[in-house]
């Protein structure tokens, strides 16, 4: 019997035209451009425009996306939105997507894994489709990551931006598609990456409102540590329970939040440089967005039949890997 995989059949990326570069962040903390660049590869980040939200996001990656394709809005069975700024609390912003951008026949939910975001949501939309209940499902990472750091401090905003991407998912049988996944999640971790007030633990007062706990806290050497051994780990165990040797691996899409943190990956898979995705010089860690990012970008560069790594960690702690065939 045939077996049905779920094939990326589009790929569409979104960024902010406002460019934050290292000689900016200058002026706003005590830091410099060599010092960015030395520690992260970063030399600028993107920033949405005032009054732009995730879902104006959403709605400019699935425009693409529909329009790569050749389909209409109507022809959408669902939309998966990983991200931890959305729009709302609630309502979901995958459904005020649907809604702006017309899906009119999709239904959608968001999923909360900080920068591995994108790679659960691919997972749990390749379910729908192997079994074949949903025919095409869009699945987004992005993120406003501007929305919750704070300008004032080093240890985050040199980090940070904004933008992500999308897939089309539709159903195949020739053996391409989402291959296997491999995901990992650590709650112990929270306390080292995460954003302390605004959920139940700590509701929005009159009295914290104004302090820091509303930005993103990082302690920056526990989560590298734990982001260099995990992504790391993961990536090469998909690799071993795969058979793939290194001369198999045609690119590696890691989650871009520190250049040292992709090499450490890369050295750990035996991959040479030439076949690793990189654009974190030019859009930071946009949390979800990266690794969709990072397939709009290299997407000509790409083969149908190509394998893929897929590989991010995230707050949470949250990690993990996906090897996909390219399908188109």
């Amino acid at each position: 019997m045939t077996k049905t995989t779920a094939a990326i059949t589009a790929v569409n990326g979104y960024v902010p035209e406002k460019v934050l570069s290292n000689h900016d962040l200058e002026k706003l903390v005590d830091t410099n451009d060599e010092w960015i660049t030395s520690r992260t590869g970063i030399k600028e980040r993107r920033m949405a425009a005032d009054g732009e939200a995730l879902s104006d996001f959403g709605v400019k990656i699935v425009e693409g996306i529909l329009e790569k394709r050749g389909i209409g809005p109507e022809e959408i069975d669902m939309v998966i939105v990983g991200s931890i700024t959305g729009d709302y609390r609630f309502p979901a912003t995958a459904n005020v997507i649907c809604d702006k951008a017309g899906m009119k026949n999709a239904w959608g939910f968001d999923l909360s894994a900080a920068c591995s975001g994108f790679l659960y949501s691919l997972d749990i939309g390749r379910v729908y489709i192997e079994n074949g209940t949903h025919k095409k499902i869009i699945v987004i990472g992005a993120d406003v990551m501007s929305s919750i750091i704070n300008y004032k401090d080093r240890a985050t905003c040199i980090i940070f931006g904004d933008g992500g991407g999308g897939v089309l998912l539709e159903p195949t049988e020739d053996g391409l598609g989402v291959q296997d996944s491999i995901l990992r999640s650590d709650g112990a971790g929270r306390e080292f990456l995460l954003q302390k007030i605004g959920g139940s633990v700590e509701p929005i007062t009159k009295e914290n409102a104004q302090t820091d706990g509303q930005y993103v806290f990082q302690e920056g050497r526990t989560v590298f540590k734990h982001a260099v051994k995990n992504m790391a780990d993961v990536a090469a165990e998909i690799m071993e329970k795969n058979n793939l040797t290194a001369d198999d691996v045609a690119w590696l899409a890691p989650h871009q939040a520190n250049l040292r943190i992709i090499d450490a990956t890369a050295n750990r898979m035996g991959i040479d440089n030439s076949k690793i995705m990189i654009n974190i010089e030019k859009f930071g860690n946009t949390t979800a967005g990266t690794i969709p990012l990072l397939l709009w970008e290299y997407e000509k560069q790409l083969n149908k039949g190509d394998n893929i790594i897929l590989a991010a960690f995230g707050g949470g702690f949250t990690w993990g890997a996906i090897y996909i065939k390219w399908a188109y």
